[in-house]
This record gives structure tokens, sequence and C-alpha cells, in this order.
């Protein structure tokens, strides 16, 4: 049985966007009252009184930059949570953020996207991740939310 591994924001790629975010902006640090927010650095929700900011980011652009990829019009970026400040990471035991509809979007080596699939139970992203890369053809592919399309994070073929 093969194994898929949620994929937070690289380190790098947070160091970055804590001094300006993929539009350009300086982030903006809150103290997070509620909790909740879905951090894409350590890929889990944030407690209250964490320092949180809300960035803008572009993983397809980011994972093209890496691979040499032209993803053109498919290139796009959109607000995500991550810490403040540095921190330890994700802590994963099974997939972040599954208890809610998500869909699964692949992309081509060429970063074009080739289709989704909408997952409604936890059980159901071992299938749709085979399914997407059962296909040669799809290079990564990207969980987002439904209510909202945001990015939650990447999974790379195996």
């Amino acid at each position: 049985m093969t194994t898929y591994a949620a994929r937070p924001v690289s380190p790098t790629a947070l160091k970055e966007l804590r001094s300006a975010d993929d539009g350009g902006r300086g982030m903006v640090p809150v103290t997070d009252e509620e909790g909740g927010a879905p951090l894409r650095c350590c890929l889990r929700r944030s407690v209250p009184g964490e320092r949180i900011a809300l960035v803008s980011y572009a993983p397809l652009r980011r994972w093209a930059a890496e691979t040499g990829a032209e993803p053109g019009a498919y290139d796009e970026q959109g607000p995500v949570f991550i810490h403040a400040e540095e921190c330890a990471g994700p802590d994963l035991d099974g997939l972040p953020f599954a208890n809610a509809h998500r869909t699964v979007r692949r992309y081509s080596g060429e970063g074009h996207i080739l289709g989704g699939r909408l997952v409604e139970e936890p059980g159901g992203f071992d299938a749709a991740f085979r399914e997407a890369f059962d296909d040669p053809a799809v290079a990564l592919v990207h969980v987002r939310a439904v209510e909202y399309g945001c990015f939650l994070y990447e999974v790379r073929r195996p």
C-alpha cells in the first residue's frame, strides 16, 4: 500500500513569505483570538493566542521554479494562514484537514490542470491520490478546500 504525504509550505518559502508574500505585500501578524485557522506551515489548526498571518501564496509558481515547468495561466495565488514566527513544522499522523469535503486537483509536469476529484469522506483520499498518480501525466496534486478553493497542501508522486 502506498502512503501519500502532505507537504507543508517549505521552510525557505515560509521565510520569504514572512518578509513579502507572493503578492508583494509585507506580512501583518495578528494574535488569533478564536483559533481554528488552517495553518499551512505546520498543517494543523491554530489555537487561541497564537501569532499568525494571512499571506498570499502561489504554490504552483514555487513548484514550477523548482522544476522548470511553465504553468502559464494556471499559475494562481491565494490566501493561506501561517505562523508569524518560525514553528516546528508538521507533526502528522495521517492527512491534515481531512474532516470536510476537499478537492484533489491534478497537475501535469508542465503545471497545467488535468482535472480533479471531490473527496467527501476522510477515507477517500488514498483512492483519489491513487487514481491521480495512476495517470503518468500527473506530476503532483493540490488538496484544496471546497468552500473557498483555498490551497491546503501538496502531494507529490510517491
